[in-house]
């Protein structure tokens, strides 16, 4: 199946995009878009690929799906576009980035700067109904974003993950530890960020995981 992606991860994926499984998520998604108001928009699905090329990549952060609200997301998990309110989730990866690095509060919750440096902000899920959460939750895009993290798994060692929650924990079960730095801790939502999403300091573990194995660090 042809799939608008970029053609590093559409080599990585190649076999994926073959499977009858795909092939049923992708007639679900168009009909979907034709008979509801779906988030992202559709050119934006595959963004979080486009905006982290494969080679490039050293940092994963897994999300569930993606905001459903009006003009929230924007492909890119915990992303939000320029001028759009931030999300409580986001303020409190805000804060967190504050107290652990340093860095201001940024006026934007546009994470693209953070793709580009090689952060893939993964959501689980790719595409949602508007107000409506986990409403393409279990039609395949799991297997899909299971199939990601496996390639990135298996390709690349070095790699920082971010896991938020016992959902990305999950996800992620099969990542070799020991050959990359694995960062676990509570979901940064208000229901569970005063549980140990403040103070793990996760930004500058990456950081100085990052450099301990020769790569640039992020600038969060």
């Amino acid at each position: 199946m042809n799939v608008k992606i970029s053609p590093d991860w559409k080599e990585a994926l190649a076999e994926e995009f073959d499977k009858s499984y795909f092939a049923d998520l992708v007639d679900f998604v168009k009909k979907e878009y034709l008979r509801a108001r779906v988030y992202p928009q559709g050119k934006n699905i595959f963004r979080a690929f486009d905006k982290c090329p494969f080679d490039d990549l050293k940092v994963v952060i897994i999300g569930q799906d993606p905001y459903h609200g009006e003009g929230q997301a924007n492909g890119l998990c915990f992303s939000v576009g320029d001028g759009i309110q931030f999300p409580p989730s986001l303020q409190n990866i805000f804060q967190e980035v504050h107290t652990d690095t340093g860095a201001p509060i940024p006026a934007s919750g546009n994470l693209d700067r953070w793709a580009e440096q090689g952060v893939l902000l993964l959501n689980a899920v790719l595409t949602v109904r508007a107000h409506e959460a986990a409403s393409h939750a279990g039609m395949g895009w799991e297997r899909f974003t299971d199939a990601v993290v496996r390639a990135i798994a298996e390709r690349k060692k070095n790699v920082v993950y971010m896991l938020w929650g016992s959902y990305a924990q999950k996800k992620a079960s099969f990542v070799d530890p020991s050959a990359n730095c694995v960062l676990k801790t509570v979901h940064p939502s208000p229901l569970s960020a005063y549980r140990g999403f403040f103070g793990c300091r996760h930004f500058s573990q990456a950081n100085a995981y990052l450099e301990s194995v020769g790569n640039e660090p992020i600038k969060w």
